[in-house]
């Protein structure tokens, strides 16, 4: 499972027109899910999104979690994550899972967050989303479990 967290000051998606999820600070996550990837992955990626350090403290360091500047986590599925981009000039989606398999453990992760966290926002899986965030910094990660 691969997350490309963004520290963000707002953002949201929207889909046909209308906004589907918004926050303000906090963090935007695009998710790529892959064909090995479990609920056991999708946990751990909710721990790390949770609690990797990216938020600055009082002396300016990126020392605090999204849990400890209580902030909002946007949670976006994109299969585009998982791509093969390692020769040609066309990605190859051969390492992305079967949207079946993505859209369980999608959701998944998003019930799981929501149990955990208190502000949750989704995209739409499989949906043509418009994705609007200003990233803070800009403050940007890679994780992958």
């Amino acid at each position: 499972m691969k997350a490309l967290l963004q520290r963000v000051t707002q953002a949201r998606v929207d889909v046909a027109g209308e906004t589907i999820g918004a926050i303000d600070q906090g963090l935007m996550v695009l998710i790529g899910i892959e064909p090995q990837d479990t609920q056991a992955a999708a946990d751990k990626m909710l721990h790390k999104l949770l609690n990797y350090r990216v938020f600055s403290d009082a002396d300016g360091k990126i020392n605090l979690s999204l849990v400890d500047v209580d902030g909002g986590l946007l949670l976006v599925s994109q299969f585009t994550l998982a791509a093969d981009t390692k020769s040609g000039m066309r990605p190859s989606f051969s390492k992305a899972a079967p949207p079946a398999l993505g859209a369980e453990l999608f959701e998944y992760l998003v019930s799981r967050a929501k149990a955990s966290h208190s502000a949750v926002e989704t995209g739409r899986f499989g949906a043509d989303m418009q994705v609007h965030l200003v990233n803070d910094g800009p403050v940007t990660f890679l994780l992958e479990t």
